[in-house]
């Protein structure tokens, strides 16, 4: 496959000269001479973890039909420790020559997007989708739409920039849920993990009229078989995205971290870490259909393992595409400030993704993965024809 199997363009690995800890830029390919992905932080973080999460990033793009490419900023730092802020700082510098002209980054785990723009202002580059503003005919109207659809507010209190990925996620479930025929109010979800990610999917599930019967964060997994109330949940979160327990009521359970993964659910839903999902722990999930909010939250071959026990699982190029896909289309001014547009523009996407990767598992037991492959090398090939005759792909108003 023409987007799968080649190497990456570019690997970069950075050692910050005040704390000795690594940083790593890699991108996989450049599309109209860009690649997007965010910026993650966090302790253990490896180049390889980096490279293959800018793969992801152009299967990304490419099933969504976006004109960049793909690529990844990771960093080998706690992001609790009291260096975090100065070796992001220290790293997006190093890396301004691919900031400026060919790397739109944003937030990732560990990296909150307020904190990477307030860097990114600091270097006199404005906004961390700089790269591709400085396209525009009009920069200033352009990073004035960029701020306004980020900081757009939504009900619940929060900013559409925070919650638009978690809302993604929900509508590809709820693709699921539709492809199946199933019932709002008798489907059962669990989540693994309550940030933004995982938080806004069992939101927005549970305001869909959904069974979120368990979620999980570090401290372990909170489970009643009638339901969470997942508002409530979600409030009591602390600034690293654990609930307080204190304000759990009662009869609400307190199993093992992992329990999340063992409750027998109509779909589960990995959205807290990588690899989440290993051989050894096939046999204990119990749910019918894996959607993958996390990235890479289930591995290679324990999804070949899943699909043996009849469980497909939606790829999270898919199924967490909806930050990265929903940011492009605001800088190409598909979408605006305006919350309402930007969630039907991403419902309509997401619905219209999910029943042809279910219908090839159901018709021959092809995986959703493979499905979803078949249609980003589609893509891929079509950017890269256009590109060899000269069309241009990418225009910002």
């Amino acid at each position: 496959m023409a987007l799968v199997d080649h190497d990456p363009l570019l690997k970069v690995t950075w050692t910050d000269p005040v704390t000795g800890k690594n940083g790593y830029l890699v991108v996989h390919s450049l599309v109209s001479g860009l690649a997007t992905g965010g910026t993650r932080m966090r302790a253990g973080c490896t180049l390889s973890e980096v490279a293959d999460l800018a793969r992801g990033m152009a299967r990304k793009t490419a099933v969504f039909g976006l004109p960049v490419g793909g690529a990844k900023g990771g960093i080998d730092c706690d992001p609790k420790d009291p260096d975090a802020t100065g070796v992001l700082r220290r790293f997006i510098t190093a890396m301004r020559p691919w900031v400026d002209t060919h790397w739109v980054t944003a937030e990732d785990l560990g990296v909150p997007q307020h904190l990477i723009d307030d860097i990114f202002a600091d270097l006199g580059l404005h906004q961390s989708y700089h790269a591709a503003i400085r396209r525009s005919p009009d920069v200033e109207r352009t990073l004035r739409r960029v701020r306004a659809g980020l900081n757009a507010p939504v009900p619940g209190g929060l900013l559409l920039g925070d919650v638009v990925g978690g809302y993604g996620v929900a509508q590809s479930c709820l693709g699921v849920v539709h492809a199946r025929g199933w019932n709002h109010a008798r489907t059962a979800v669990a989540v693994q993990g309550v940030g933004t990610m995982g938080g806004g999917a069992a939101y927005y599930l549970h305001e869909a009229g959904l069974n979120v019967v368990a979620v999980a964060d570090a401290a372990g997994t909170l489970y009643h078989p009638d339901g969470l109330d997942v508002p409530a949940l979600l409030d009591a979160r602390d600034r690293y995205g654990e609930i307080d327990r204190s304000q759990v009521p009662a009869d609400v359970l307190r199993l093992p971290r992992e329990a999340v993964l063992e409750i027998e659910v109509d779909v589960l839903i990995p959205a807290a870490i990588s690899y989440a999902i290993t051989p050894d722990r096939v046999p204990a999930v119990a749910a019918r259909v894996v959607v993958e909010a996390a990235n890479t939250p289930v591995t290679e071959e324990a999804e070949e393992l899943l699909a043996v026990r009849g469980i497909p699982v939606i790829p999270d190029f898919v199924a967490n595409a909806g930050a990265a896909a929903w940011a492009w289309w605001l800088l190409l001014g598909r979408v605006d400030a305006d919350p309402v547009l930007s969630f039907q523009v991403l419902r309509e996407e997401m619905l219209a993704k999910i029943p042809p990767l279910l219908a090839a598992w159901d018709a021959e037991r092809t995986t959703p993965r493979r499905a979803a492959l078949g249609l980003a090398d589609r893509q891929a090939e079509q950017n890269r024809v256009a590109e060899q005759e000269g069309r241009v792909l990418l225009s910002i108003p």
